[in-house]
Formats: structure tokens, C-alpha cells, sequence
């Protein structure tokens, strides 16, 4: 039997996703989350041999938990399914782990099998993105760059995202100024709408 926790934000998909794969005779989903962080206790608990999940959710994202889990030398694999096709996304999942990536639209079947494969060692990446994601340039951005951008573009004042990142105002007046830069945008709001557009945030 092969034991999954299942994260997504979207608790009618979650609950779809969930009932759909339990039909599945050597699939069982041992834990669901509604955001990251109850994804990464629920991975602490129970060790699954999968973790599957969205990229975008409230907490740690589908990209941090697969950070987290290889960090931590878990031996859970991580399979994201999303909606954001986009090469941007894929590299920086597959530089945190992740073994498969697939679109929320393919078949049920196709989850399943994919599911398999990589349980069994193998990656399973929806072709679609596989070409596109070698094409993309490469992320320019640092870790800490994201995360003030990501922040700004919440709406966020350089204040208050010092304050949450424990960071000086000046040290996230440079992060912000060096994302600018790096993405040839003339304010933060266009920095944060570039790096969306292309996978980055």
C-alpha cells in the first residue's frame, strides 16, 4: 500500500482529490492539510511514502515543504499538482526535490499512475512543461529576494515586512531594489507581477 498525505488549500478539490484516489486499491490517503503548515506536521506524523500537493497555499508553500522534506532527509517523495504551467515553477520544484509535477486538469488516471511511478523511483513530469521548463531562463532571484517580494506584492510597506522577516528596514529597501533590478522593472509592484508571470514567487 502506498501511504500519501494530500495538501491542497481548496477543500472541494481536497476532499475530490482524497475520495477519487481512495479507490485506488494500493493508494491510501493517511492524512489531508489545508495549508502548508499542517502539511509538514502531518508529514512529520505519519512519514508517508508521498506527499502530494499544491504549490500555492497559506503557510509553507508546495515548493517549501519539498525543501523542508529534503532537508530534513525524510524519505517521502513529493509529487505537486497545480495549476500554474509555467517552467518557472517546475525548475525551482525540481532544484527542492519534488519527483513529479502535473496540472490539475489531467485525468485521474493519469495522477494515479504517476503516483506509481514515482513511488517506484522514477519522476513523472506532465510533458507539456518538460521542454518549456529548460527553455525559461534561469531564477534570478535569491530566496530572501522572493520572500520580500512576495511580501510587497501582498501589499505589504518595507515596515511591515521588516517587522514580519525580522530584517531592518534598509536590509529590505536593498532586497527589494536588488529584485527590481534583476528583473528590469521600474517599481516593486511590476517586480512582483514579472516574477509571478514567470514561475519565480
Amino acid at each position: 500500500m502506498i501511504r500519501l498525505v494530500l495538501a491542497e488549500d481548496q477543500a472541494l478539490l481536497r476532499g475530490a482529490l482524497a475520495g477519487l484516489l481512495s479507490l485506488e486499491p494500493d493508494l491510501e490517503v493517511v492524512a489531508e492539510a489545508g495549508d502548508g503548515d499542517a502539511a509538514w506536521a502531518a508529514v512529520q506524523r505519519h512519514r508517508p511514502d508521498l506527499l502530494l500537493t499544491d504549490i500555492e497555499m497559506p503557510g509553507l508553500t508546495g515548493l517549501d515543504l519539498a525543501a523542508r522534506v529534503k532537508e530534513a532527509g525524510l524519505p517521502t517523495r513529493v509529487v505537486i499538482v497545480t495549476t500554474f504551467a509555467r517552467g518557472g515553477y517546475l525548475r525551482r520544484a525540481l532544484d527542492a526535490g519534488v519527483r513529479g509535477y502535473l496540472l490539475k486538469d489531467a485525468p485521474v488516471e493519469t495522477l494515479a499512475r504517476a503516483l506509481r511511478d514515482v513511488h517506484r523511483g522514477g519522476r513523472a513530469i506532465a510533458p507539456e512543461l518538460a521542454v518549456d521548463a529548460w527553455r525559461e531562463e534561469a531564477d534570478p532571484l535569491t530566496e530572501r529576494e522572493r520572500a520580500v517580494l512576495r511580501l510587497a506584492g501582498e501589499g505589504l510597506s518595507s515596515q511591515d515586512i521588516a517587522l514580519k522577516l525580522h530584517l531592518s528596514n534598509g536590509t529590505v529597501r536593498n532586497y527589494l531594489s536588488e529584485a527590481i533590478g534583476k528583473l528590469g522593472a521600474s517599481n516593486r509592484v511590476e517586480a512582483h507581477r514579472l516574477a509571478r508571470q514567470k514561475g519565480w514567487l
